[in-house]
């Protein structure tokens, strides 16, 4: 491969990288590097602005133009399930962890009580995940569910009354890629919109992370890392088989970088898109299991919900013991991370759900503390969400497609290169 091949290929993972150590190094020597925030502001209100018709007309575009909707549903089961596989293993692992090393080794004392604002119940909160009382309420990135949920029937409606010879399915095709062109222009800021946000991240945080936090992030980062490099390549081999591996690491970094840089899996939706693209995961499964994993697939969020209850437990004395409580954490955590949503911190919505669920009368003191660990493991557990994203689409194609979908493209790719040859 020459320079100029390379520098085609990798010149903007390049960037960034350099880009992300140049902002780390400014936020470590200079406090008032808070004040390059803006520059990745302005990259996550673009990545904003582009996400509700991205994900609108990807999922409707899939639904709607797909040759059989059997195929469709069966691709919504498959990837539900998985999620939830994936999300009760993540929160089996932390339990194990959190016994062996607890997060917090002895009660706090003299805890001030903060006041919380009025929350919607757990019913109600659940509910406004799902729907919307009005279609202008489906336009906000915060309503990602409930679009999502919309586009599924429109694509269904919409493949119903004529698929993809029909007006509207060739109009949402034609959408879909023009979305996907506007993301390519974007995509070109992305090295000083990382420059900013680590920058600011390393500015804000470097002088907070002390004692008790200090061990809940000891334990949380360091699990991520192994969690990247030893269950993602045991679901990408199930899904891909042969060779699944070595491809998955060779896609990951792009989503993972964005991931760990915006703390948001909407904003990653389409680099995911384009990882499964290059790797040759089908676009119906792609575009079905990327937009519905960031919000619905968050190992991340499991690893942090079990972290937080365990801390909270400590916190307040309490022995974080017995299969009873065990379950309860685990169902608790796998709903809670569905209201996490793709928006940085998750709205706080898992946390309330938690303290609500485990620590009701003790709400006031429990809450701030929950947000304040799942601020502090926000970037490491978006990429997790985020990466497992990518990786579950290999699961997925496997249901699909057979165990061999990939061997098929790789020998399909080992054609055509000898072809044009």
């Amino acid at each position: 491969m020459n320079a100029k091949t390379l520098l085609k290929n990798y010149g903007l993972l390049i960037c960034m990288v350099v880009a992300i150590v140049a902002g780390c190094i400014v936020g470590a020597v200079w406090p008032g590097a808070t004040a390059l925030e803006p520059l990745g502001t302005v990259f996550m209100n673009l990545m904003y602005c582009i996400v509700v018709p991205l994900v609108f007309s990807s999922i409707a575009s899939t639904v709607a133009n797909t040759r059989s909707r059997k195929r469709s549903g069966k691709i919504l089961g498959v990837t539900i399930g998985s999620f939830v596989v994936t999300g009760v293993f993540a929160c089996i692992i932390m339990i194990v962890i959190v016994n062996i090393i607890p997060p917090v080794t002895s009660a706090w004392s003299n805890m001030e009580s903060v006041t919380v604002a009025e929350q919607q119940s757990i019913t109600e909160m659940l509910v406004n995940l799902l729907t919307t009382d009005d279609f202008v309420g489906l336009l906000s990135r915060r309503a990602i569910l409930p679009l999502i949920v919309f586009s599924i029937l429109l694509g269904f409606g919409v493949n119903m009354s004529g698929g993809a010879d029909s007006i509207v399915g060739k109009w949402l095709e034609n959408l879909s890629e023009a979305m996907m062109k506007i993301m390519t222009i974007i995509t070109y800021y992305a090295p000083i919109a990382f420059f900013g946000f680590f920058a600011n991240l390393v500015a804000t945080y470097g002088a907070q992370i002390t004692s008790d936090y200090a061990r809940g992030l000891a334990i949380y980062y360091p699990l991520s890392v192994i969690y990247l490099f030893t269950a993602f390549p045991l679901w990408a081999g199930y899904g891909g088989g042969k060779g699944a591996v070595k491809i998955m690491f060779s896609h990951i970094f792009r989503p993972a970088v964005t991931a760990l840089a915006t703390c948001s899996s909407v904003a990653n939706i389409p680099t995911n898109l384009t990882s499964c693209k290059e790797t040759g995961v089908p676009d119906d499964v792609a575009e079905m299991v990327i937009p519905l994993g960031a919000t619905m697939h968050m190992d991340g969020n499991c690893f942090s919900g079990i972290l937080k209850i365990a801390f909270l437990c400590g916190v307040f004395g309490i022995p974080f013991t017995g299969f009873g409580l065990y379950v309860k954490a685990i169902i608790v955590c796998v709903l809670s991370a569905v209201g996490a949503s793709g928006i940085p911190g998750g709205g706080y919505i898992s946390e309330y759900i938690i303290c609500a669920v485990f620590f009701p009368d003790s709400i006031e003191l429990a809450f701030p503390i929950a947000i304040t660990i799942g601020n502090l493991v926000d970037p490491a557990s978006t990429m997790i969400n985020s990466v497992g994203d990518y990786v579950i689409s290999f699961v997925v194609t496997r249901f699909m497609d057979g165990k061999d979908w990939m061997q098929k493209k790789i020998a399909a790719d080992k054609a055509a290169q000898r072809i044009h040859a």
